[in-house]
């Protein structure tokens, strides 16, 4: 790695899974040492690099794992982001991917008309259909969601999360993160 700043640990939960998958539960190398220090996290794998001090070494912790189990939520926060994340970024009327700064989120009932902004009626789009369906009914445009919007757990929104694997990982993570890696045939 190029320097201490690029060496994020990845942070899992006492069962040994990440705490999340999307964002993937990084902290930085600073953060990672004083929970070592803080005796809350085990040391699973090391980088190369160490910071050191005048009477100490340590090798820079590249996967912790935390002592105590945290449990997840069961229900998501209700978020522009995890809305997307729940339609796995696809335009629920066109049915096309798009970067999340080309996403909105459009009202299945639009407001005028009594809908609330909620989980159950709330879906991804681009701006394009946004435009188009504007505040009519899904049946007077015929734009049907592509999936009704549903409140997901978050058990599903961080299997949605583990298909946009990050930029960079780093090879000791890789036994600890499941991006629809091909399993060896033993």
């Amino acid at each position: 790695m190029a320097s201490m700043q690029d060496s994020p640990a990845l942070v899992l939960n006492a069962d040994f899974r990440p705490l999340s998958y999307f964002p993937l539960s990084l902290w930085s190398w600073q953060d990672a040492v004083k929970a070592v220090f803080l005796d809350r996290v085990n040391i699973v794998a090391e980088y190369e690099g160490s910071v050191r001090s005048p009477s100490f070494s340590m090798r820079l912790p590249s996967v912790i794992s935390l002592k105590e189990y945290i449990p997840l939520s069961r229900q998501p926060a209700f978020t522009r982001f995890n809305v997307f994340l729940r339609d796995r970024f696809d335009c629920q009327y066109c049915g096309e991917f798009f970067p999340v700064h080309d996403l909105t989120f459009d009202h299945v009932v639009p407001r005028s008309r009594g809908g609330r902004t909620n989980w159950d009626n709330v879906v991804t789009a681009c701006s394009a259909c946004n435009l188009r369906k504007a505040n009519k009914s899904i049946k007077e445009v015929k734009m049907f969601p592509r999936q009704p919007p549903h409140q997901p757990s978050t058990w599903q929104l961080q299997e949605n999360g583990r298909a946009f694997p990050p930029n960079y990982l780093h090879e000791s993570w890789r036994d600890f993160l499941y991006w629809d890696s091909e399993l060896q045939d033993d």
